[in-house]
């Protein structure tokens, strides 16, 4: 099978990498030969390390590096069976560059965008067979990360939608299914575990050293928020969960923080910047957290029950089944459990009454109940 790759960067080579472990005869495009030759490079030192770990020997490095090519012209994808778009997330651009590999690409090839949080049918209608267009969503890295949300547009054939599923299951993925609305499944309904946690820091409650040992104290999560907003970017963060509001209509329950705002402004970006809720100079040495048992339960409790609210309003608007949610979250974004498993754990009477009483305290949509938890309270009925 013919794979086509627009974009180099870290996404797109992480994508090639995975199609050439596949065995599939990839084409890596970019504009920029500096990026390919980074590209060409990087590859090299992620398969050094895994024949240093005893993951592959020198003849799969070899095999792998032979089935990609780099190339600097988009016509030169013009025997692809499958392209993926990974590309700036401006839907403008990737519009541009569809419709010219349009006119190059065979009719049967089937157009994808890794877009993480654009509305897949903008992006099928710039194409003459919208049909063809699809959304298949890698999370970063993604030759480690298991999960790929594929989601099919309104225009999205089933034949695509069905080939598009078995080729990233032979690609050894595990696939979540996902209706086109902002965000899909992942970066809808993590959003609270940012946008809650920044919510509790500013009203006093607790700093981002405590806010984070509490989540991965109580609630087992490998990161806290700060920690992983710090680890993706400030800005791309930011913009992530903007866009996500702004693409819902201003739902009180996206709305992003102004920290996040201000410290994105500021270029206080995480990691790639040295500096973000945390410093990452070399001498840096990180605060400790206020280890106080009964805060970070209250802490983990209200973040916790805010996901699972989104992920329960997720599945009643039907964007996912229930399994593909929670496979979502945990192979997506590593959670310690998936969120519907979780609430089942919880009991949805405790969902239900810590919601009630959040929205009791601050009369904010933010907090509402979804629908599907008072049914499944009122008829006493679990996810699983």
């Amino acid at each position: 099978m013919n794979v086509g790759i627009i974009g180099s960067g870290t996404m797109g080579s992480g994508i090639a990498q995975v199609a050439a472990t596949a065995g599939c005869q990839v084409k890596l495009y970019d504009t920029n030969q500096a990026a390919l030759d980074k590209a060409k490079v990087a590859l090299e030192k992620i398969l050094n390390r895994l024949i240093e770990k005893g993951r592959i020997d020198a003849g799969e490095k070899a095999r792998i590096q032979s089935n990609i090519s780099y190339v600097d012209t988009l016509k030169d994808l013009s025997d692809s069976n499958l392209t993926i778009e990974a590309i700036i997330e401006n839907l403008d651009i990737k519009k541009k560059v569809f419709s010219e590999l349009e006119s190059y690409v065979a009719d049967d090839c089937i157009i994808a965008s890794n877009t993480s949080s654009l509305s897949i049918a903008s992006i099928a209608a710039s194409l003459l067979k919208p049909e063809r267009c699809i959304g298949i969503h890698f999370f970063n890295p993604a030759p480690l990360m298991k999960l790929v949300e594929v989601i099919p547009a309104i225009q999205t054939s089933k034949e695509v939608l069905d080939k598009s599923v078995q080729i990233i299951s032979d690609w050894k993925k595990t696939v979540a299914v996902a209706k086109d609305t902002p965000g899909f499944i992942v970066n809808r309904v993590a959003r609270p575990f940012y946008g809650e946690a920044l919510r509790i820091y500013e009203e006093g409650i607790a700093d981002f050293t405590t806010i984070d040992w509490s989540l991965k104290t109580i609630g087992g999560f490998r990161m806290g928020p700060f920690e992983l907003m710090d680890f993706i970017g400030n800005d791309v963060n930011y913009t992530v969960t903007e866009t996500v509001f702004t693409a819902f209509y201003f739902d009180s329950r996206y709305k992003p923080a102004f920290t996040q705002k201000r410290f994105a402004e500021a270029g206080y970006l995480g990691r790639k910047s040295g500096k973000g809720y945390y410093d990452y100079s070399e001498n840096a040495t990180k605060p400790s957290p206020i280890e106080d048992e009964v805060l970070a339960e209250k802490i983990f409790n209200r973040v916790l029950v805010m996901l699972i609210n989104e992920a329960a309003d997720a599945l009643f608007l039907n964007i996912a089944s229930a399994q593909d949610i929670d496979n979502a979250m945990t192979k997506g974004v590593n959670y310690p459990k998936g969120l519907l498993a979780w609430a089942d754990e919880k009991g949805i009477d405790w969902c239900v009454s810590e919601l009630d009483a959040l929205y009791n305290e601050y009369h904010e949509d933010r907090y509402r109940c979804s629908p599907l938890l008072r049914k499944m309270n009122r008829e006493h009925k679990t996810f699983f």
